[in-house]
């Protein structure tokens, strides 16, 4: 417990249907007087902290709610992930789904909760934000406060990023959200490469009918493409399944795009419809009529904005010459599917600001940085 100026701060774990109402509820009073925020809806996040989440198949996890006079004023999460031990043997675990008034009590007693679970655990370095795993949302938001996040990305307030420094934490890792224009002019040099490889690459959208197979050549595509990237963590096939068969729930085939090289699947890309553009004005609920909204918006309208959140190329073709090709052909064969349905503005993200390979082929389209996320770790 912390106290300043004789106001104590309560932190409490979350075990329950009320703490756990109170964990999920803070962001609405934290983001009141935020244009930028849009509400996540409730049943997608009961669901991430439910025992449906195959994530904890694989981790442990506490959260925990800060109150001040009884009133929650802050939330945090910690995680332990025993894919991320596994492939590091590093002792890492991971704070998420932070939350806090700017009050500096308030942020030491949530993070004072969080590091001493894990010190328990065995944990030697902590490291985040991840919600809930570091192929979910990842990093804090530290530039770009004004624009409202995309489908899976994180916001935040502008005293967030300050006040995780205060605790001793330092920023490992700096991430980017480039913005697109699906009516960008292919580079006439990307345009002769395609042509030249075309008789050997094809791409295709997914097949419905073969949503299984495809759901699998992607998961091998992505963990061979993002293995050695910084903090990779093999997706699950429990994890990656699910979500490939909800979100086709959600987008056209031809959303998804896979490359072939000489019938070898070896690149795919995933860009999904703006579900915060299509809900941002239903403060998280479905019930009564938001559902029938949100299913027109999607289905009917077709939301003006959408994100790629997803893309890899075999690494045995990333440092020759096809790589690029390869990359910038999926991304084409994406861009005409939603230049097709009115999307007006698409973000690829996050890309690792190292990441300089990726960031040039973003940038030759047209693509502009213009949010910022950083990760921070702490030695416990």
């Amino acid at each position: 417990m912390s106290q300043n100026n004789n106001v104590s701060i309560a932190v409490d774990v979350v075990t329950g249907a009320k703490t756990l109402r109170q964990f999920l509820a803070l962001p609405h009073r934290i983001y009141a007087s935020d244009p930028a925020w849009i509400a996540p809806l409730n049943f997608i996040k009961r669901e991430q902290l439910s025992g449906a989440n195959h994530f904890f198949e694989h981790a442990r996890w506490r959260a925990w709610v800060a109150y001040k006079n009884d009133v929650p004023v802050g939330r945090i999460t910690a995680q332990i992930d025993e894919m991320h031990l596994q492939q590091h043997d590093d002792a890492v675990g991971y704070f998420g789904m932070l939350e806090a008034d700017d009050d500096p009590t308030v942020f030491s007693a949530l993070f004072a909760a969080a590091e001493d679970w894990l010190r328990s655990e065995g944990i030697e370095q902590v490291r985040g934000p991840f919600n809930m795993h570091v192929n979910e949302e990842v990093g804090l938001l530290v530039d770009g406060f004004v624009t409202p996040p995309y489908v899976l990305m994180g916001h935040a307030r502008e005293w967030y990023g300050a006040a995780v420094e205060a605790q001793g934490y330092v920023g490992v890792k700096d991430l980017l959200a480039y913005q697109v224009h699906p009516d960008f002019k292919a580079p006439r040099v990307m345009e002769r490469l395609a042509s030249r490889v075309s008789q050997r690459v094809k791409t295709r959208s997914v097949r419905r009918k073969k949503l299984l197979e495809d759901a699998r050549i992607m998961l091998d595509i992505f963990n061979d493409a993002w293995q050695n990237n910084w903090g990779f963590v093999p997706l699950a096939e429990a994890d990656w399944f699910e979500t490939v068969s909800t979100l086709t729930k959600l987008m056209p085939d031809d959303y998804i795009q896979i490359a072939e090289y000489d019938g070898e699947p070896v690149a795919f890309i995933v860009a999904l419809p703006n579900l915060n553009e299509a809900a941002h004005d239903l403060k998280g609920r479905l019930l009564p009529f938001g559902w029938a909204k949100l299913f027109w918006r999607l289905k009917v309208r077709h939301p003006k904005t959408a994100r790629v959140p997803l893309m890899g190329v075999k690494q045995s073709f990333q440092h020759s010459r096809l790589g690029p090709t390869l990359a910038f052909m999926i991304i084409d064969g994406v861009r005409k599917a939603l230049h097709a349905r009115g999307v007006e503005a698409v973000e690829m993200g996050w890309i690792l600001e190292d990441n300089d390979g990726m960031r040039s082929i973003i940038e030759t389209i047209g693509g502009v940085a213009y949010k910022r996320y950083r990760v921070y770790q702490k030695e416990l």
